[in-house]
């Protein structure tokens, strides 16, 4: 009586298996092109960071902490970066930012059309919204099961969970930055005669471009914080060094390698913050 009726069940999992059974005879063409885009841009974005010589990258980052925050923040920020050569994990490191780099580019290319998109339309909004809430309580694992059954084992299943994983918050912040533009500057510009590209491109994008960096400080942490997960699929960098500690029960190693992840989040964070905070001084 206090049991759910065995005859009641009813499962999803046949169905699903089915239609990625499907996609994979007839949509072969279209991951390949995915999966040779994704590897373009990872390949030229890591031979650009392997070109900038350690101590000059460590050098950039802390002029930016002083331009954007003070001398002691730009010390500090230079100072982990530092660190993290010190412990050995320097070209781990460059191959982490390159994924997180890569992710938050294509989190670009995909989330802002889609986030003008959700502001400018209440069908693209409705059907937006619940998506991205699955999206966002979507545990992370899962992430990992598509992606390795279109794109396979390694760099380009990583890319493709971690951005799929991050683009929500760049998605939502930059619908809500062009909604919430003010009506007064919106009606000004409709007055001066300027057309919707040019309203969008000259008053509702800048308008809305502090939201737009907080998106992408969201999206770039949450790529971080996935790292260690993609490593389970082939990614390489410094979260494959802990998945290495844990199954081999290094604590310290798992712990170095934690703290190197820390820094580098940080780092990001504190830039991107600084840069989004200066955006927003400039459109007031």
């Amino acid at each position: 009586m206090f049991d759910f009726p065995e005859q009641l069940s009813f499962e999803i999992t046949e169905p699903i298996d089915k239609a990625v059974e499907w996609m994979l005879l007839n949509w072969g063409l279209l991951f390949d092109f995915i999966q040779g885009f994704v590897l373009t841009v990872f390949n030229v974005v890591e031979a650009g960071l392997n070109i900038i010589p350690w101590w000059l990258m460590i050098l950039g980052v802390f002029v930016a902490g002083v331009k954007l925050y003070n001398w002691k923040t730009g010390a500090i920020l230079s100072l982990m970066l530092f660190l993290i050569g010190l412990f050995g994990l320097w070209e781990l490191m460059i191959y982490t930012l390159v994924i997180v780099i890569v992710a938050v580019l294509v989190s670009l290319l995909i989330g802002i059309p889609f986030g003008i998109l959700m502001a400018k339309s209440d069908i693209a909004k409705r059907i937006m919204l619940p998506i991205l809430d699955g999206m966002q309580t979507m545990p992370s694992f899962v992430y990992l099961l598509p992606a390795v059954m279109f794109f396979g084992l390694g760099k380009v299943a990583a890319l493709i969970a971690t951005t799929t994983y991050a683009i929500p918050p760049l998605i939502r912040l930059t619908y809500l930055g062009i909604s919430n533009v003010d009506k007064e500057v919106i009606e000004a510009g409709k007055s001066f005669g300027s057309t919707a590209r040019q309203m969008l491109v000259k008053i509702e994008f800048p308008q809305a471009l502090s939201s737009i960096m907080t998106g992408v400080n969201q999206t770039t942490m949450m790529a971080m914080a996935m790292v260690v997960i993609s490593s389970m699929i082939g990614a390489e960098g410094i979260g494959q060094e802990v998945l290495v500690a844990i199954r081999r029960m290094e604590v310290g190693k798992g712990f170095q390698s934690g703290i190197a992840i820390v820094f580098l989040a940080i780092i990001l964070d504190r830039l991107l913050q600084g840069t989004a905070s200066r955006l927003k001084k400039g459109s007031e």
